[in-house]
């Protein structure tokens, strides 16, 4: 740019040496001859100072180090929206290429050309783009009216992130050339609101906006919402949004919403976006949430909050409290969960109790952080969840005969499914709840009836098998046991609690109390 300076360049969005920032100033500073820019950086460890110069503020900083004075001939003021597409997807012809002479006919006159072929080769490029990045090529402006809608008319995806846009007028004179746009990305740009809000239209067709790191607020969302009408997915990660209203009239279409590295949300906040009808996504990793209630659902009810969510992200939080489970049980369409780095669930020897817990506490959930709960998983946590509280259950006045019941408020509350667990699998029996001596092994054999239901001929067996045998050294003993080759044993078992239901065991790996197998249980062996 060259030292001449214009009042326009106040706001805008400039480079320097790789670093973005923004213009504050443009004037003299006495004492030191010529024109400057006063800038704030977009990373405050790049300044010197927070605007002033020998006591004189020029203009002002959020830090005291954000700012510096910078010669105009040394910044970057970007590259419109066209030109930075050709520089990225227009492939060159060499020279000899270039040189090329044509006659075409205009009317009825022959006019010779050179470069024709060229041209028309860059014209079919640009028309047939259908997704562009532009991340980090210094696009400031749309750049002459109409040419992006000429050169390039079916564009559906743009990422324009970390680019020196500065308002929201370059980027709608962007959008209004796009009609079939359905992708756009502005992250790490820092855009003003423009002055007028008729925009109907102008974002139409857009699906999808990712807004990371843009410094938007809250009631900036709302109005830029109601621009698009059929907005389903919204990406607003760390802009240190505070929810502080209740969408009326946008966001409806909106199935996925990050609002992910928001330190100041609570879950209060959250009670305002409760009543989105479809939105069925919602990441919060790290924003510091702790708790969450549903104060319109009692115990073992659904809440009418959240009507459609079916997958939470809560990573990287300070989830401490089982109740934060109990709560999410409430959600009626919760399907998947991911809570990965919390107090409660961080990584360690106890990882695998802690899994089965959350899946005992959550009844509808089908996947957690990212695993499939299968069947047999679910089965195995919750009846291990209904022994290990057995006798606190007990404690708190339950009984075998439901008609005896009559359990403590403060148990329903701190374990709200296990009326439920009882209800599907039956009252813990007090043989059950005997405290075991872990390393005894009288205490860890299992008498089975092992039963043959291909062979009539064979007699029904009774033994003791240790809980902590692998199903493969099962298969062994009865190989030697039945003359019968190990490949073709094919086990599981039933309960005389569930009778008729049959259990396959077919992970050779896995041992007997894995799979849930108790005193008098059938194990039955097929060849």
């Amino acid at each position: 740019m060259s030292d001449t300076l214009t009042p326009d360049v106040i706001g805008r969005r400039v480079e320097v040496n790789g670093e973005h920032a923004t213009v504050r100033f443009a004037g003299v500073v006495p004492s030191v001859a010529g024109p400057w820019l006063g800038v704030e950086w977009d990373n405050p460890e790049r300044g010197k100072h927070d605007g002033s110069h020998e006591g004189t503020v020029y203009f002002k900083c959020r830090h005291p180090t954000g700012g510096s004075f910078i010669r105009p001939n040394k910044v970057n003021f970007g590259t419109d929206f066209l030109t930075a597409i050709k520089n990225r997807y227009v492939l060159e012809d060499g020279p000899e290429e270039d040189r090329k002479e044509q006659i075409v006919t205009l009317g009825n006159k022959p006019v010779e050309t050179v470069g024709f072929d060229s041209l028309m080769k860059q014209q079919s490029q640009l028309s047939k783009l259908q997704e562009v990045s532009l991340r980090n090529c210094a696009v400031s402006c749309a750049g002459e009216k109409g040419g992006v809608a000429e050169a390039c008319p079916n564009i559906r995806r743009v990422d324009l992130s970390k680019n020196l846009l500065s308002s929201w007028d370059e980027v709608i004179h962007i959008a209004d050339q796009l009609r079939h746009l359905e992708v756009l990305n502005l992250s790490e740009n820092k855009l003003k609101f423009p002055s007028g809000s008729a925009l109907t239209g102008t974002f139409s067709a857009l699906k999808v906006l990712v807004l990371n790191q843009t410094g938007i607020t809250w009631a900036e969302v709302l109005r830029c919402a109601a621009w698009c009408p059929g907005l389903e997915e919204l990406y607003l990660e760390s802009n240190n949004i505070v929810i502080s209203e209740r969408p009326t009239d946008v966001l409806q279409t909106v199935k996925l919403l990050d609002l992910s590295s928001n330190q100041l949300i609570d879950e209060n906040q959250l009670y305002l976006i409760a009543q989105l009808p479809r939105l069925e996504q919602l990441i919060l990793s790290d924003v510091g949430i702790s708790s969450i209630h549903f104060p319109d659902a009692g115990i073992g009810c659904k809440t009418s909050m959240f009507p459609s969510l079916q997958y939470l992200v809560v990573n990287d939080n300070q989830i401490s409290q089982w109740s934060f489970f109990n709560e999410l049980d409430k959600l009626p369409s919760l399907r998947a969960l991911s809570c990965l780095r919390n107090p409660l669930t961080k990584e360690d020897k106890e990882a695998n109790t802690t899994r089965q817990l959350i899946i005992a506490s959550i009844g509808q959930l089908k996947t957690l952080n990212k695993c499939e709960i299968l069947p047999k998983e679910r089965r195995t946590a919750e009846l291990d969840y209904r022994k290990a509280f057995g006798n606190e259950w007990k404690q708190a006045g339950g009984h075998q005969d439901p008609d005896k019941n009559r359990l403590s408020e403060e148990f329903l509350r701190a374990h709200p499914r296990y009326q439920f667990l009882c209800l599907k699998y039956g009252a813990p029996e007090d043989w059950e709840l005997k405290t075991q001596q872990p390393f005894m092994l009288k205490n860890q054999l299992l008498t089975l009836k092992i039963k043959y239901p291909d062979q009539l001929d064979q007699k029904v067996l009774e033994k003791q098998l240790p809980g902590s045998m692998t199903i493969q050294k099962v298969k062994g003993w009865l190989s030697r046991l039945l003359k019968v080759p190990v490949s073709d044993l094919l086990l599981s078992y039933e309960s005389p609690k569930e009778p008729g239901i049959e259990i396959k065991l077919e992970n050779d790996l896995q041992s007997l109390r894995f799979y849930s197998v108790e005193n008098e249980d059938c194990l039955l062996v097929r060849w």
